[in-house]
């Protein structure tokens, strides 16, 4: 009669294995999903606001700018001693990347320009992951959230101003055509 069930011996294993697992990588898997979770907060409003770029993207341009610092800190600690190496360059490429993402977001309709907002709110995503990815989550934190009032309450605030001077241009309108 076969066991199908491991020897205590091979579930110990297992468990030390698991528990090492998460010593070794359970901070960088914290922030991998950290990252992303707050990505996907601002992708919310995106989507709710019935823009082209949403959760999926913002998520992961935040997690991926965590990445790309989570791994300049473990080249970094691997090549400390190297002369001329600096890991922060690699912070540097992710801001030139994500310029050249944004680049790509904003296009311009006879005299009007569009995805400018969407191209920085990119932008931010970035710093956001990059943030978190270097272990400083209460500055991710506080971007989301202050990144979140821009795209709600300044929208509204934004809108209200638009209502108040197209109100006034018809006025001044109607007093020289009338």
């Amino acid at each position: 009669m076969s066991n199908d069930f491991p020897n205590s011996s091979d579930l110990l294993y297992s468990i030390h294995m698991e528990q090492q697992f998460f010593s070794l990588y359970g901070d960088i898997i914290i922030k991998l999903f950290l990252a992303m979770g707050l990505g996907m907060v601002i992708g919310i409003e995106r989507v709710f606001a019935h823009k082209t770029v949403g959760m999926r993207t913002y998520a992961l341009v935040s997690m991926g700018s965590a990445l790309f610092i989570i791994i300049s800190e473990l080249v970094g600690e691997q090549y400390a001693g190297l002369a001329g190496f600096n890991p922060t360059f690699i912070a540097g490429q992710i801001i030139t990347g994500i310029g050249f993402l944004g680049t790509g977001l904003i296009i311009l309709r006879h005299t009007h320009l569009t995805g400018i907002t969407t191209a920085t709110s990119i932008w931010v995503a970035a710093g956001i992951g990059m943030a978190v990815g270097f272990g400083f989550y209460p500055l991710a934190l506080i971007v989301t959230i202050l990144t979140l009032f821009i795209f709600l309450v300044l929208w509204l605030v934004e809108h209200r101003l638009r209502e108040f001077t197209d109100t006034n241009e018809e006025d001044k309108n109607e007093e020289t055509n009338g």
